[in-house]
């Protein structure tokens, strides 16, 4: 695998991790709107738990994208260290 091959890879997984997370995201505010609709207390109580699951993916998609762009950075700093040695 040549270098840009592994920076698209990284960046690839990266963002299909994000958007696997963002996916749930979704899928739980259309339960919190149906739970809201419904005006049923123990629908709306359980908006709690899942506004907190939400909050708690968003923290993992910044922790993803953070990662991401640490390993991008580090990638290129290792590149342009090889093209100096050379």
């Amino acid at each position: 695998m040549n270098e840009d091959d592994e920076v698209w890879d990284t960046l690839s997984n990266g963002f299909k991790r994000a958007q696997l997370v963002l996916d749930q995201n979704r899928d739980l505010i259309q339960r919190v709107n149906e739970n809201h609709r419904s005006r049923i207390p123990d629908n709306v109580t359980r908006n709690v738990g899942l506004i907190n699951e939400i909050n708690g993916n968003i923290s993992r998609v910044m922790e993803t994208y953070t990662d991401l762009s640490f390993e991008i950075t580090k990638m290129f700093h290792e590149r342009q260290r090889s093209g100096q040695e050379r």
